[in-house]
């Protein structure tokens, strides 16, 4: 959570700092601040109308952060325009005019190469013991949890006793394909689950393993074996 409001104000700091040099040229001081506030609603709005589920409430913390920019902004301009008149470019302002989108375009591009679609909601494992009422091993369940959100519970039995599993990537090209590595664990007479959460499926969802191995939903295999 802090995180996402770090971040808004972060970006806050760009659109208030861009606007602010813009603004100099024309004596229009009162339009960072306004940029910013509407900057704020707009990505909250955005987030809460358009994105289900919890990557909805993340806008909704950047809104913040916009918005605590726009604030605190709107203070400092007392101390930095004076008496609010016109002023011209100098060099410093023409460099931040051109770095700031920059530096705003590079943070957004990292943001989407190492942000991550899916969340570890639980994950551990259950002490496994023989004719325990296990009809069905080694599937996965599909369950909403709130607001269309996705949750996907794999569970490994027997053949997997002892092992731990780990999320290596989740893919949204074409359809959700979930990618799982089966480690070594920490106690030998349990067998692993996790539970994954994702904003959404895209059918036919597969999940497997790094070593190829699918594993069929509980619906599937209730239904094979009747």
């Amino acid at each position: 959570m802090f995180a996402l409001i770090y971040l808004g104000v972060f970006w806050g700091i760009l659109l208030f700092v861009f606007t602010y040099v813009l603004s100099k040229k024309y004596g229009k001081y009162f339009v960072p601040p306004l940029v910013t506030f509407f900057a704020a609603v707009l990505v909250t709005a955005y987030g809460f109308t358009y994105v289900p589920g919890f990557a909805g409430m993340a806008y909704g913390f950047i809104g913040l952060g916009f918005l605590i920019t726009a604030i605190i902004g709107t203070i400092s301009l007392r101390f930095l325009v004076g008496k609010g008149e016109k002023q011209r470019f100098v060099k410093r302002d023409l460099i931040m005019l051109f770095s700031l989108p920059l530096v705003f375009a590079a943070s957004v591009g990292i943001i989407i190469i190492t942000n991550e679609n899916y969340r570890i909601i639980d994950e551990g494992s259950t002490k496994y013991v023989e004719g325990d009422g296990r009809k069905y091993e080694n599937y996965y369940r599909v369950t909403t949890v709130s607001e269309g959100t996705k949750q996907v519970t794999l569970t490994l039995g027997k053949e997997y006793l002892g092992k731990e599993i780990e999320v290596k990537r989740v893919s949204e090209k074409n359809n959700t394909e979930i990618t799982v590595e089966i480690k070594e664990g920490e106690q030998d007479n349990h067998t692993p689950y996790i539970m994954i959460g994702i904003d959404e499926i895209k059918e036919p969802l597969i999940v497997q393993t790094t070593e190829g191995v699918t594993f069929e939903s509980i619906e599937d295999k209730v239904g094979a074996g009747n």
